[in-house]
């Protein structure tokens, strides 16, 4: 004889829930509709686990929320393009427009100005890039996109480096990381300490009305900065931290879990800022040493032993001062949220 149960509700944790508890309606993530605008859809070409494929679906289908459907995407050369548009075929569902390597942020300001020109302004723009084409090759063209405070959102899905043309270093690839480039060999091995550009703080320098950071692993709040930025005109620049299992040497189930690490380590700091200025950050809930975010990587093997025992204490122990100067500039530690 088989007893009666109580029937069992299943719900999506991230989607249609806060903690334990069903959302509203009006309150669950784009990505928990049926009617979604599945801006990227199925039939891409992305790697298991990608975290710029998940990025990319989650920031437009926001902004095609926040728009009514009334959006133009323009993509620059990289992973994303090359990925999502396989000639003759194409996963986008939306107006969409591929530019060269270096000139998004230029053409998403040409769709912009024709727009106005028509006297569309119920149509919006977002461009997005790597951030090899966002810090590297795009950098000048960006910073021309900002001055103006062009009416364009610029979304960057950072991977840390060129992973399409075999993982070579960008000027976001972190300190110490292994890539085609930066060997795990010498004395010091990896990148070094010292270059790079910290795109949001220079998004920042431009006094843009909006810049924003935010992780894969947070979907309410990557979704609510798209839409916040959807509120406001002139230059925008939206920062996602996208892990790359390949670029990475993670696992493709680790992609969720390493963008929470960068975060609670104070790696990659999740905050909001408007006209030059933080407004917002998000807090750390779990604050954790940065040697759990770096032994899930092969990109940074070289620092611990084959047992995972730290084995350059000395290098580790900078990048821990990285995340902390990180932890202290946003207040990332903060008893109350801010």
């Amino acid at each position: 004889m088989v007893s009666e149960r109580t029937p069992v509700r299943f719900y999506q944790v991230g989607s249609f829930a806060v903690g334990n508890r069903l959302v509203a309606l009006d309150q669950r993530s784009a990505q928990s509709d049926p009617e979604r605008a599945n801006s990227l859809t199925s039939g891409h070409r992305a790697c298991a686990g990608c975290g710029e494929a998940l990025g990319a679906r989650y920031a437009l289908d926001a902004a095609m929320r926040a728009t009514h459907g009334q959006l133009v995407a323009v993509n620059a050369t990289g992973c994303l393009e090359v990925f999502s548009t396989p000639y003759p075929e194409t996963s986008w569902r939306i107006a969409w427009l591929h530019s060269l390597f270096a000139n998004a942020s230029s053409v998403a300001t040409g769709v912009a100005a024709g727009l106005r020109a028509q006297g569309r302004s119920d149509v919006r723009v977002v461009a997005q890039g790597g951030d090899g084409g966002t810090a590297d090759i795009g950098f000048g063209a960006l910073s021309g996109m900002f001055e103006r405070n062009d009416d364009v959102l610029y979304i960057c899905y950072d991977n840390g480096g060129y992973m399409n043309t075999g993982v070579q270093r960008s000027s976001a690839t972190p300190p110490a990381a292994r890539t085609a480039t930066t060997q795990a060999v010498g004395p010091h091995p990896g990148n070094v300490f010292g270059q790079g550009k910290d795109m949001p703080r220079i998004a920042m320098a431009h006094e843009i009305p909006y810049v924003a950071t935010a992780t894969v692993a947070d979907l309410f709040d990557l979704e609510s900065k798209v839409e916040k930025a959807m509120t406001f005109h002139g230059a925008r620049f939206l920062h996602i931290l996208v892990p790359c299992p390949l670029g990475w040497g993670s696992l493709s189930s680790d992609t969720i879990r390493l963008a929470r690490l960068a975060h609670e380590t104070g790696i990659f700091p999740v905050f909001e800022a408007e006209h030059g200025e933080v407004t917002s950050s998000l807090p750390i809930r779990r604050h954790t040493p940065v040697e759990e975010y770096l032994k899930l990587q092969k990109r940074f093997a070289h620092l611990f032993d084959k047992n995972g025992e730290v084995k350059d204490a000395e290098t580790v122990a900078h990048l821990q001062a990285l995340a902390n100067r990180n932890i202290e500039r946003y207040a990332l530690l903060t008893e109350e949220p801010s």
